[in-house]
C-alpha cells in the first residue's frame, strides 16, 4: 500500500513580494539617463560650490585693493581680481548663491501659490474657476520680461535699498511663475476628482480642505517636481536679464547678472574676458543641467515609459 505524505506548503510561495516605491523606480530610471546624471552631479557641485565655497576663501567679499584691480588669472587669483581689486572667484560663489537662493524661493512660491489656487479651481469650479482662471489667462497674455523689466523700473525709481531688492526680486517672479503651474494642477485635478479613491473621499464624508490637501494636491506631486525643476531655470534666467541691465539684484550685493553687468566696457570686454566669461558660463551650464534634469525627471516619472 502506498503512503501519501501531506504536502508542506512551500514557503517561498507564500512569501509576499513587495514592489519598489515610485520614487525608487523614478531614481532606476532616472540612473539610465546619463546627461540627467551628470547634471544632477554638476547643480550638486554648483550648489556646494556657492554654498559652502565662499568659507574657504581667503579673501573678504566687498574688500577692495587698487593695487591688484584688473589683474588676469594667477596662483593667488585663480579668476582674476575686478575693477575694484577684488577676487572674481570669491565673488563668483556669492553670486552664485544668490542667483540661486533667488531661483529656488520663487520657485517654492509658485508652486506653493499655483498648485494652491489650481486645486481650488478644479475642484470647486463654478464662479471661483472662472475667475482664477481669467486671472491666470491675464497674466499669461502679459510677457514676462517686459512685465519684470517695468517692475524693477519702478523699485529703481522708489529707490529701494538693495537689501531688500533681493526679497521682492523672488516675490516679482513667483508672481509671474504662477499662472501657467495653476492652470496644469487644474487640468491634474480635473482628472483626480473622478478617480475611486476620490469617491471613498465622499463615502467618508471628508471635508473639502482634507480632500484637496491631502489627497488631490499630493498626487500631483509628480508634475510639480518636473515644473518646479524647469522654473528654476527661468527665475535664475530672469533675475540675471534683470540684474544686468541694472534692474535687479544691485551692488554690492552680487549676482551672475550684475557681475557681467559690470564688465560692460568694450575695454572689459576685450582685454579682460575673466570679468564676464566666468559669470556667463555659470549661468550656462547651470541653466542648461536644470532643463536637462527637468527632462530626465519627466520622462522617469511619466507612466507612458515605465516597463
Amino acid at each position: 500500500m502506498e503512503i501519501i505524505k501531506p504536502t508542506v506548503p512551500n514557503q517561498k510561495m507564500n512569501t509576499i513580494i513587495k514592489s519598489p516605491s515610485m520614487w525608487k523606480q523614478t531614481y532606476r530610471r532616472l540612473k539610465k539617463n546619463k546627461l540627467a546624471m551628470v547634471s544632477l552631479f554638476f547643480l550638486i557641485f554648483m550648489f556646494l560650490l556657492s554654498f559652502i565655497g565662499p568659507y574657504f576663501s581667503p579673501y573678504i567679499l566687498d574688500r577692495t585693493d587698487v593695487s591688484i584691480m584688473n589683474q588676469p588669472p594667477s596662483s593667488d587669483h585663480w579668476l582674476g581680481t575686478d575693477n575694484y581689486g577684488r577676487d572674481v572667484l570669491t565673488r563668483l560663489m556669492m553670486a552664485g548663491q544668490i542667483s540661486l537662493t533667488i531661483g529656488l524661493v520663487s520657485m517654492v512660491l509658485s508652486i506653493l501659490i499655483g498648485s494652491l489656487l489650481g486645486a481650488i479651481s478644479g475642484f470647486y469650479r463654478g464662479i471661483i474657476d472662472m475667475v482664477i482662471m481669467r486671472l491666470a489667462d491675464i497674466l499669461m497674455s502679459i510677457p514676462g520680461l517686459p512685465l519684470l523689466l517695468i517692475m524693477g523700473a519702478i523699485l529703481s525709481e522708489w529707490k529701494v535699498p538693495a537689501e531688500y531688492r533681493l526679497y521682492i526680486i523672488m516675490i516679482m517672479l513667483s508672481f509671474v511663475g504662477w499662472p501657467g503651474l495653476a492652470r496644469l494642477v487644474r487640468g491634474q485635478i480635473l482628472s483626480l476628482k473622478e478617480q475611486p479613491f476620490m469617491q471613498a473621499t465622499e463615502v467618508l464624508g471628508l471635508s473639502d480642505r482634507r480632500k484637496i490637501l491631502h489627497h488631490l494636491i499630493p498626487n500631483t506631486v509628480p508634475l510639480l517636481l518636473v515644473v518646479a525643476t524647469l522654473n528654476v531655470a527661468g527665475a535664475i534666467l530672469s533675475e540675471s536679464a534683470l540684474s544686468f541691465l541694472g534692474l535687479g539684484v544691485v551692488p554690492p550685493t552680487p549676482s551672475w547678472g550684475n557681475m557681467m553687468d559690470a564688465a560692460n566696457s568694450f575695454m572689459d570686454f576685450r582685454k579682460r574676458p575673466w570679468l564676464w566669461i566666468p559669470p556667463g558660463t555659470a549661468i550656462f551650464l547651470t541653466v542648461v543641467s536644470i532643463n536637462l534634469l527637468g527632462d530626465g525627471l519627466r520622462d522617469a516619472l511619466d507612466p507612458k515609459m515605465r516597463r
